[in-house]
């Protein structure tokens, strides 16, 4: 078992077998009564059980109920839990959905009021007072990064709109890496996660923010997806490329702290409107959002051709989105995944006031909007 360790700003122990370190890991804290968040799919499979007995002489609790879009009754429902199991900690263990629910769960079992009352725009947000329980983070999906992220990202039970709890004392205190986690994910949860964490890493490098560092990161994450993402997708089994695609999605979490752009929010309008998966919607609509930035940004362009391997530079960038797309299975339209034109007036509406666009290369208006829904349908 090779493990490294890294702290940016998290500590990351990262390789093959890194889950069987996380017992050891909270009783040299004294801690002893872990609550496991983790949703339901993932709560019925037998890789949370092999990953419960690594937790011998831990008394645990499970909570399995994170489904969908993550909503903020889930959190309080998780909160609970929390409270009736007398936990002294909460362990991650999932996708993005169940990473982001167990985030906030201790903050949620900890502190007054529902959950939304401490996303970052209430009008009047409650502050983080108390100290959160400790928090450790197992990713199982090479997507969002959420593990090494400072935002937890729910959704309102009725209206579905996505909000965000932002802080950095969410941050999980340590996470546990561990790419043999990600081996029994399907093709197309791999291919749509996967095609997240490449988005996160592109956008981020062509947010016109001043931010070198994330600059760097967000070209080598994109350089190692693209690399990896088709064998990862084609060969489930392949160790080396499920570690490669974990690492990308790490890094492009940790690249957008610099922010995103407009594909991240014509997805989450998708994810409120539809209720499309993320990473699906990322992808469906990536290369339409791309061709469209390519005059605002030529020569970022021409580097993430060149990190990628693509020859003809950033011209030729964009078709060679839609060639990747293609090679691990996502193809077809907004139309060929449910979205009807009914659904445009509410998607244009609530893409326009997410705040990713803020920092698209190019001035996204609701009319640029409706057009590149349009063009994506």
């Amino acid at each position: 078992m090779s493990i490294t360790s890294f702290s940016f700003p998290t500590p990351i122990k990262f390789g093959a077998g890194a889950r069987k370190l996380v017992a050891q890991h909270l009783r040299d804290l004294g801690l002893q009564r872990p609550l496991i968040v983790t949703d339901k799919a993932l709560g019925a499979l037998p890789v949370l059980a092999e990953f419960q007995t690594h937790l011998a002489g831990l008394e645990v609790a499970v909570f399995s109920g994170v489904f969908g879009n993550p909503t903020c009754s889930q959190v309080m429902d998780g909160a609970a839990a929390y409270k009736a199991h007398k936990a002294d900690c909460v362990i991650g263990f999932g996708g993005g959905a169940a990473l982001d629910v167990a985030k906030v769960v201790g903050l949620a079992a900890t502190h007054p009021g529902d959950i939304l009352e401490y996303v970052w725009d209430h009008p009047q947000v409650r502050p983080i007072v108390h100290e959160l329980p400790y928090f450790v983070a197992l990713p199982t999906t090479s997507g969002t990064g959420s593990e090494v992220g400072r935002s937890s990202v729910v959704s309102e039970n009725d209206t579905h709109l996505k909000r965000v709890v932002f802080s950095p004392k969410i941050l999980a205190k340590t996470v546990f890496a561990d790419p043999e986690l990600t081996l029994g994910l399907p093709a197309h949860v791999t291919a749509a996660t996967g095609m997240d964490a490449l988005t996160h890493n592109i956008e981020s490098y062509l947010s016109p923010a001043y931010h070198p560092l994330c600059d760097g990161i967000a070209l080598e994450g994109t350089r190692i997806a693209a690399a990896a993402l088709v064998t990862a997708v084609k060969a489930p089994g392949n160790l080396p490329a499920r570690s490669d695609m974990m690492m990308s999605s790490m890094m492009g979490a940790i690249a957008f702290q610099k922010d995103l752009g407009a594909v991240h929010s014509c997805a989450h309008a998708l994810g409120a409107v539809c209720d499309l998966h993320h990473g699906l919607a990322n992808a469906l609509m990536i290369d339409t959002v791309m061709a469209w930035n390519l005059e605002a940004a030529p020569a970022k362009f021409d580097e993430l051709a060149h990190v990628c391997g693509v020859v003809g530079g950033g011209k030729a960038f964009v078709g060679w989105l839609k060639a990747l797309k293609a090679s691990v299975g996502i193809t077809g339209t907004l139309a060929s995944h449910g979205v009807k034109p009914e659904h445009l007036p509410r998607l244009v509406q609530v893409a326009t006031a997410d705040i990713c666009h803020q920092t698209n290369p190019r001035p996204c208006t609701a009319a640029d909007f409706e057009r590149l829904f349009k063009a994506a349908m």
